[in-house]
């Protein structure tokens, strides 16, 4: 397989094969065409950015991105970029703030669902219900088990919130890239955080109403990743500083490639005008 395409980068776009096991497959699309990052494993690929970033709402040219591809004046009104998306348990909605109700009713007065995650070690996360898989893999975890599903973003960054003072809630970006997590039992993690979580649960619980929230039966999904080797040292390439990489392309995992000499996040670098051949 050969490429010579030309657009703006996106993050990758995922899916799960189940055949003959779980493993994550990639597409790029760039300038209109699909590529298929799995394709290029093994191979040489150079990667140019040739000086331009648009921002993905507005399409205005910008010298840098904000909120993974937005300009300055998007990032300050946009409600995809407000502050309560990475807190979510800072949600203003029911306070009439919110910086386009209509977004939120569509993006976060939605069930959510709260899980476990194994990928640079145990880790408590959050997403929109028809979200699972994709959230991890985009995050690059090797095992996941969602166990409670509530109504809507806000709650289920209260449950989060709750969860962190006994498991992280961050990925390891570093150890993530430098081999596959050692597995867990993550039923027996779920006992043993809901059973350490057991007061501070009650109370948060106590003041919902029962349709607020289920908790959840799921067995844990396994996923692995197209990786054929995993770098001994850790090297991220930038592309503002240095915007061509060329390399050898051993792996995919989360939103990283990985390079036999470097990995580069391609989430990082959304709206970036870049030129891909291979």
């Amino acid at each position: 397989m050969s490429i010579n395409v030309q657009g703006h980068l996106h993050k990758m776009v995922t899916h799960l094969s189940q055949v003959p096991e779980p493993m994550v497959g990639y597409q790029l699309t760039l300038g209109g065409q699909q590529v298929d990052m799995n394709a290029l494993i093994g191979k040489p690929v150079r990667i140019e950015h040739l000086g331009q970033i648009t921002c993905s709402h507005c399409g205005k040219a910008t010298k840098k991105s904000y909120s993974q591809g937005y300009c300055y004046p998007c990032m300050q009104k946009l409600p995809q970029c407000d502050l309560c998306i990475m807190s979510p348990e800072r949600c203003h909605y029911d306070a009439g703030t919110c910086r386009d109700s209509s977004w939120g009713d569509q993006f976060c007065m939605q069930p959510h669902v709260v899980y476990l995650a194994n990928s640079s070690a145990l880790k408590v996360g959050i997403t929109r219900i028809n979200q699972m898989p994709t959230r991890w893999l985009d995050q690059g975890a090797s095992q996941a088990l969602p166990i409670m599903q509530v109504a809507s973003r806000k709650l289920s960054g209260q449950v989060e919130t709750v969860l962190k003072d006994f498991v992280a809630d961050k990925t390891n970006w570093r150890t993530l890239l430098q081999g596959d997590a050692q597995t867990m039992d993550l039923l027996v993690e779920r006992d043993r955080l809901k059973q350490q979580a057991a007061m501070p649960l009650v109370q948060l619980l106590a003041s919902l109403s029962p349709a607020d929230y289920t908790w959840l039966d799921y067995q844990p999904l396994a996923i692995r990743y197209p990786v054929t080797a995993y770098p001994s040292k850790i090297v991220s390439h930038n592309l503002d500083k240095d915007p061509v990489l060329q390399d050898t392309l051993i792996g995919i995992k989360g939103q990283y490639l990985i390079f036999a000499n470097s990995v580069i996040n391609i989430r990082k670098y959304s709206s970036y005008l870049v030129h891909i051949s291979a």
